[in-house]
């Protein structure tokens, strides 16, 4: 949670549409330098005056948002692996594999969901249901 000096201070330095804009996305507002765009769309920011290991965020391009959108080298440097970005790094940056498909599009996380990955099972369950036998009245 932000203090209110802080929050007036980002209001003032990000404006009132950025500032709604995080408070809708991330819950919170923060101020910092772009440091780089992915081919998606993601902008990544920087502000060293935050709290330690929240001083890097990601803002998505789409509404619905997932972090598998976010490549590799930005989520290296996302979680603190690397110092350098991407954009700085040429190791990190993204280069197109020849098997890889021309247009930018990432496969979603479908945990959760009907399209979540059920291995077929082949193995006897362990586990029956008990069905009651009934002796017939007389």
């Amino acid at each position: 949670m932000s203090t209110v000096t802080r929050t007036l201070g980002n209001l003032w330095r990000v404006g009132f549409k950025d500032y709604f804009h995080q408070l809708n996305y991330i819950g919170d507002t923060k101020a910092g330098t772009l440091i780089g765009t992915d081919r998606f769309g993601n902008k990544y920011f920087e502000n060293n005056e935050e709290l330690p290991l929240r001083t890097r965020w990601v803002d998505y391009k789409v509404h619905d948002f997932d972090p598998a959108q976010i490549e590799p080298g930005w989520h290296a440097w996302m979680s603190y692996a690397v110092n350098n970005p991407p954009s700085q790094d040429p190791l990190l940056a993204y280069k197109r594999r020849v098997w890889e498909d021309t247009d930018a599009k990432t496969i979603p996380n479908y945990t959760l969901t009907r399209g979540a990955y059920k291995p077929y099972n082949t193995v006897k369950s362990k586990i029956t249901t008990w069905e009651p036998t009934a002796v017939e009245r007389k």
